[in-house]
């Protein structure tokens, strides 16, 4: 007969229990002991992968107290199977079962280029077919105030114009600047090219590289990447590793859905 073994060990020195805390999507925790921080991306048998607001994504194990919740210490656990989460398209909202596409609307968002308008597509196309917006390019923003002055916006067909590498004081910026109204609004990102606007970690690399001035950028780019000089061939690639928002820095995420509202009204009180 075994025998009873009690434990001996005092009160003040056993380990409390912490709480179970199911591992769902999009949970932020910290993970004990190291200074790495993230969201939950997958939850698998007995791991666990997080994101870090970089796009890094790492796999620990599910051990107990092996995380932080809000600075306390908690057991990340499977989450129980219930009824399925709402389907949600590439941008992140929650998809329309059976949506037909609306009717475009007067007014339109223009893109510089064509990269631009099939990232746009790759991630809010369901969005904008639902909301009847046609996204188009203009093949460069020398000539947008005589595009603007065509289109002739108005509160009923307003415009709204992405455009790359909108920085203080340069060439882009005095363009918007001049056609900038109370129905047309143009915003941009920072960056010298859209391909800059997909994460680095959804390429698999660990930033894009620096192209010395008056170097072809995007040539630049392959050449440091050790890609073959071959920019469409380098777009596919890019673009085929975009699968959802998450893929995308916040500063272009932002600017179109910016543009989204300003076209639609839904962004007015």
């Amino acid at each position: 007969m075994r025998e009873y073994s009690p434990d001996l060990t005092p009160q003040w020195k056993r380990s409390k229990p912490v709480p179970e805390v199911p591992a769902d999507p999009d949970l932020v925790v910290e993970v004990a002991g190291t200074d790495f921080c993230g969201a939950v991306v997958a939850c698998e048998a007995g791991t666990v992968t997080l994101e870090d607001r970089f796009g890094k994504r790492r796999v620990f194990p599910l051990e107990p107290r092996g995380f932080l919740l809000d600075g306390a210490v908690v057991t990340l656990t499977r989450p129980a199977r219930g009824p399925a989460a709402p389907a949600r398209t590439a941008s992140g909202s929650i998809a329309v079962p059976g949506a037909r596409a609306r009717v475009a609307r007067a007014g339109r968002i223009y893109v510089e280029g064509r990269h631009d308008a099939e990232l746009v597509e790759r991630v809010w196309g369901d969005d904008l077919r639902i909301e009847g917006v046609v996204v188009e390019y203009l093949e460069g923003v020398d000539d947008l105030a005589a595009v603007v002055a065509e289109f002739s916006p108005g509160p009923d067909a307003r415009l709204g114009v992405l455009v790359d590498h909108l920085v203080p004081g340069s060439k882009e910026s005095r363009i918007a600047a001049s056609v900038t109204g109370p129905d047309v609004l143009v915003v941009g990102h920072p960056y010298v090219d859209v391909w800059q606007a997909v994460k680095p970690s959804a390429l698999g690399i660990r930033a894009w590289p620096e192209v010395p001035r008056g170097q072809d950028w995007k040539t630049g780019v392959c050449r440091a990447l050790g890609w073959p000089e071959n920019t469409g061939a380098a777009w596919q690639h890019i673009l085929s590793r975009v699968t959802s928002y998450r893929d995308l820095e916040p500063t272009l995420l932002g600017r179109v859905e910016e543009l989204i509202d300003f076209v639609t009204g839904s962004g007015e009180a």
